[in-house]
């Protein structure tokens, strides 16, 4: 446990580690009010790219989970940043008026006509004419780019396609493969470490899901802390080929093994 002790800032996944289904957990809000404490730093990290940094901080205050003005980092934010270091400006931007906001916030604006990167993000907006518009610009050879990977998005009765699912399409139909930025990979973890000063030996990565959070964790030089309150179980985690170096039952337990 003693890299515990060294740890100075947590990156938080959301759903299924501090609440699940809108139902915040008991053990959550003593958590955070221990690593503030202690100044341990925290942060929510969320592949979600359909709302803004400031959507989730307004959802998180509505749930009484305390949140700083930067304490929300998204797999959008960190493909604004991957794309301002490439020097792109113009982009043709499959996503929600949210992304497209911050987008603009940080000096990429959405167009039709030459962009430099086709971007896809959670668009709920999909349309067929979108999806062909993009397929004949990557055809076409300009940069394809993915805000995460993830398949699917949790929701009641059924998940939702989620923008992987949307990237292998118009990978299937373009044959070219998108550079994809969030969790698990490193695009997400330079672009944190960029924003808040961190260094990899200080950083902590919290999660429910082994292929995401943990390995997001594993591949980039953070420790790896898999809570079992959301997705993943033991026997899951006994199975898989991904090793979090830390196992608990959720962040209560987490929070104990910290203040020990």
């Amino acid at each position: 446990m003693e890299r515990l002790k060294r740890i100075r800032c947590f990156l938080l996944d959301m759903d299924g580690t501090i609440y699940l289904a809108g139902r915040v957990f008991p053990e959550t809000v003593p958590f955070l009010d221990m690593l503030t404490d202690r100044s341990i730093r925290y942060l929510f990290l969320t592949n979600n790219s359909s709302l803004s940094a400031g959507d989730y901080r307004k959802k998180l205050k509505k749930m009484s989970i305390p949140v700083s003005s930067d304490g929300v980092f998204t797999s959008g934010d960190a493909t604004a940043v991957y794309l301002k270091k490439q020097g792109v400006s113009r982009v043709y931007l499959l996503g929600t008026g949210s992304l497209r906001r911050d987008f603009r916030r940080c000096g990429i604006a959405h167009t039709e006509k030459d962009p430099e990167a086709v971007v896809l993000g959670f668009d709920l907006t999909l349309t067929y004419a979108k999806l062909k518009k993009a397929n004949d610009l990557i055809c076409s050879g300009v940069p394809f780019y993915a805000t995460h990977p993830d398949l699917v998005c949790p929701f009641h009765p059924h998940p939702l396609p989620d923008a992987g699912a949307m990237a292998k399409l118009l990978e299937a139909s373009s044959g070219k493969t998108p550079t994809v930025i969030g969790k698990p990979y490193a695009p997400m973890a330079d672009a944190l470490i960029e924003r808040y000063g961190l260094s990899r030996g200080e950083i902590a990565m919290v999660g429910d899901r082994l292929y995401t959070d943990i390995r997001f964790g594993t591949l980039n030089g953070f420790a790896s802390i898999l809570v079992l309150s959301g997705e993943t179980t033991r026997a899951m985690a006994d199975a898989g080929d991904i090793r979090p170096d830390y196992i608990f039952d959720d962040i209560g337990a987490l929070g104990k093994a910290i203040a020990t």
